[in-house]
C-alpha cells in the first residue's frame, strides 16, 4: 500500500499516512481519463448557437428581376446567401453537444487519476485547512509553504467558507469540496491537496 506524508499548513510535516492500495494504487488507464474529461468538457458545451438559412429570412419571395434580357446575372430571391442580409451558407444550429459516461467507468477513471498524482509525487496531504481572517494572504502563506507553483486544487472535506474566500483571489488556485471531486479536476491541476478526512471520504466511498 502506498505510504504518504501529511503536513501542515506551515509546511512542516504531521506525520505519516497508509493509502488505500484500491483507490490510490491502481493502474493508469489513459484512454478512460480521455473519456472522462471530454464528456466533461463536451457537457460545459452550451450549444446554443443558431443563425438563419436563407429559408428562414424574411422576404425574398419574389424575384428581384425577371430571368432574361437585364444584362444582370439571374437571380431568384434577395435573401440568397450572396445578396446582404441573405441567409447564411451551413448556418449553425442550435445542437447538444453532451455524452454520458456510466457510474463505473467515471469511478474508475477518478481512481486511476488519483493513482497517477500519487506515483508522480504530484498528491499532497494536510492534516487540515483553515483561514481565521478569510484573508487571501492566509491561503498565499499556505501555497508557498507548500510549494504549489503551479495549478493546484485543495479538495475540502467541509465548505469553511473562509478558505473558499480566502483562496478565490489567487491565480491557478482553486477549491473544491470532496463531493465535487472527478478525473478532470485531478488531470487539469499539476497538483491535488487533499484534507485527511477527505482522504478518507474518498477511500470509504471508492474502496469498498
Amino acid at each position: 500500500m502506498p505510504n504518504i506524508t501529511i503536513y501542515k499548513m506551515d509546511g512542516t510535516e504531521a506525520g505519516q499516512m497508509t493509502l488505500s492500495e484500491k483507490v490510490f494504487g491502481a493502474e493508469y488507464n489513459e484512454p478512460l481519463i480521455h473519456q472522462a474529461v471530454v464528456t466533461r468538457l463536451a457537457n460545459e458545451r452550451q450549444g446554443t448557437k443558431s443563425t438563419l438559412t436563407r429559408t428562414e429570412v424574411r422576404g425574398g419571395g419574389r424575384k428581384p428581376w425577371r430571368q432574361k434580357g437585364t444584362g444582370n446575372a439571374r437571380q431568384g430571391s434577395i435573401r440568397a446567401p450572396q445578396w446582404t442580409k441573405g441567409g447564411v451558407v451551413f448556418a449553425p444550429k442550435s445542437r447538444d453537444f453532451s455524452k454520458g459516461m456510466n457510474k463505473k467507468a467515471k469511478t474508475a477513471a477518478l481512481i486511476s487519476a488519483l493513482s497517477k498524482k500519487v506515483a508522480d509525487g504530484e498528491l499532497i496531504v494536510v492534516d487540515g485547512v483553515q483561514a481565521k481572517e478569510g484573508k487571501t494572504k492566509e491561503m498565499a502563506a499556505f501555497r508557498k509553504a507548500l510549494k504549489l507553483d503551479k495549478s493546484a486544487v485543495l479538495v475540502m472535506d467541509n465548505d469553511d467558507m473562509n478558505v473558499i474566500l480566502a483562496a478565490r483571489n489567487l491565480k491557478k488556485f482553486s477549491t473544491l469540496p470532496v463531493a465535487q471531486i472527478s478525473a478532470y479536476e485531478v488531470v487539469a491541476n499539476a497538483k491535488v491537496v487533499l484534507t485527511k478526512t477527505a482522504v478518507e471520504i474518498i477511500e470509504k466511498e471508492y474502496g469498498e
